[in-house]
């Protein structure tokens, strides 16, 4: 390595962070980079161990650890670290489809199995890539360039989120002809619609569509799949097909009272914020003003968040930005200790507290942490109207038995009401919608998911592949990044009889 002092000389610094009081007023996101100099010593502190547990992307424990896209985080720490950013971006986009998106919103696998991390604090990995990037995209050195020799194959793409656009870029890099299907307005999945935009400004978006769209690849907006156009027409058309539509069927929370008016699943409420930012123009004033959603408006409502995770986060963050006079996120699982566990040595992926972006917020806005662990809903409350009017909740108490599975018991007098105007669930997914897969006619698993081969990506329907979420399960965008350039080698070798992909 350039420095192998480095880490011994310099302190772990993150990009700069807007405070709360200032960045709660808009949508914008909120870290900026650091100057050159001190980017390159972040760098420096790539410390040339013996075995990069960044780039293995391995599972230990039924845990990731490091990148899934086996990034070569070494080299590019280096080039960094001499300032050379350009021969950076070319080592980091031989093994990544979409830095810019993982840069802003990955919890950074790479830098929790960091050896840095076992005795200290880890190297700004994914800092370090976003400044790469950025760099890329200012000096014009990143283009989808179009095939010179087309090999005369159709590939349809159902989805355009990371696994699909993942996909899609490599396959019309090969040169097949790629079609990709999306039933909302516009393309990237629960990267436009699932994160809000001050996590992945949509811009950033929009720049990567533009270039993919460029170099040959054709987007259909407002087309579902199985509703719009069924399997067989799309079948006919095409020579394979790729399903990467995610594992969008919600969790629901069945309790006495759930048709009460004000109960919303936490993707279609961040999908309408962020189509209304947009749609705006990304005029804030005209977003948080508005009183026409489907859920009226915000300003001075009691918003209850049920779920943890990225997505109970941001619906945290988005109700304050929206006005909320109180937001409160309940929990079923007790809250993680603050440092790692015996039992959680390093480079197992950290099972410790995080208090995120959405939840500091909550606690300048509100003085104390919005969440409530160890705690469920078991009524919505309504007035005679049918509106929301509040929440019963009960403590758990979980249970291990002797076979190690794990269930939860009610705690007796601890029956508690909170006020609610609106509540957001936000408790995960069950996996892929059937409408779907029963078009196509697919072998799914026990969790909702497409169901391939061990390693493979292959459905059970002739001609049909999948990748991402609704083959994995609910995930992370870097997985579903991987699973997409995984799946179009699959593609290509089943069209080609080979792959260089």
């Amino acid at each position: 390595m350039g420095k192998p002092t480095g880490f011994m000389e310099y302190k772990r610094c993150d990009n700069k962070c807007t405070s709360p009081e200032k960045r709660i007023t808009n949508f914008d996101e909120f870290h900026s980079p650091l100057p050159l100099k001190e980017r390159q010593q972040q760098a420096a502190r790539c410390m040339a161990c013996g075995v990069p547990f960044c780039q293995a992307g391995v599972m230990i424990s039924g845990m990731a650890s490091g990148c899934p896209l086996h990034n070569l985080v070494p080299e590019t720490n280096e080039l960094v670290y001499h300032g050379n950013f350009k021969e950076a971006y070319k080592r980091l986009s031989r093994t990544h489809s979409f830095p810019e998106f993982t840069a802003r919103v990955c919890p950074a696998l790479c830098e929790a199995a960091c050896t840095c991390q076992n005795t200290g604090a880890s190297v700004t990995t994914k800092d370090n890539e976003r400044d790469i990037i950025e760099y890329a995209f200012e000096h014009g050195l990143v283009d989808e360039l179009a095939p010179k020799v087309r090999t005369g194959k159709s590939v349809a793409i159902v989805g355009s989120g990371p696994s699909g656009l993942a996909c899609a870029q490599l396959l019309n890099m090969r040169g097949h002809k790629v079609t990709v299907y999306e039933r909302f307005d516009r393309a990237g999945g629960l990267l436009r619609y699932g994160i809000p935009n001050m996590k992945l400004d949509k811009r950033v978006v929009d720049r990567r569509i533009a270039l993919m769209e460029k170099a040959g690849i054709e987007f259909k907006y407002g087309v579902n799949v199985g509703e719009d156009i069924t399997a067989k027409e799309l079948l006919e058309n095409h020579d394979r097909v790729v399903l990467c539509c995610g594992a969008s069927k919600p969790r629901d929370i069945n309790a006495t009272g759930r048709d009460a008016n004000g109960i919303m699943f936490a993707v279609p409420f961040l999908r309408e914020v962020s189509k209304r930012i947009m749609d705006e123009d990304y005029d804030y004033k005209k977003v948080t003003a508005a009183d026409d959603f489907s859920f009226g408006n915000m300003k001075g409502k009691n918003v209850i968040v049920i779920g943890g995770g990225d997505t109970g986060n941001d619906c945290v963050g988005t109700s304050i930005r929206l006005g909320a006079a109180s937001v409160t996120q309940i929990e079923m699982m007790p809250a993680a200790p603050e440092e790692r566990t015996p039992s959680n040595p390093w480079p197992e992926w950290p099972k410790v507290l995080k208090t995120d972006y959405g939840q500091e917020e909550a606690i300048y806005r509100f003085g104390k942490d919005p969440r409530i662990f160890s705690t469920t809903v078991t009524e919505f409350i309504k007035d005679d109207k049918g509106n929301l009017t509040g929440v019963k909740t009960v403590k758990l108490e979980r249970k291990i038995s002797k076979d190690g599975k794990m269930s939860f018991e009610n705690v007796k007098g601890s029956e508690a009401e909170l006020p609610a105007d609106i509540v957001l669930i936000a408790a995960g997914f069950l996996g892929s919608e059937e409408y779907v897969t029963s078009s196509f006619g697919v072998d799914v698993s026990a969790r909702g998911n497409v169901a391939t081969g061990e390693g493979e990506y292959a459905a059970s329907a002739e001609r049909v592949f999948t990748a991402g979420d609704m083959h994995r399960g609910q995930s992370l965008v870097v997985w579903a990044i991987a699973e997409g350039r995984a799946c179009a080698a699959a593609v290509d070798k089943s069209l080609m009889g080979y792959t260089n992909l």
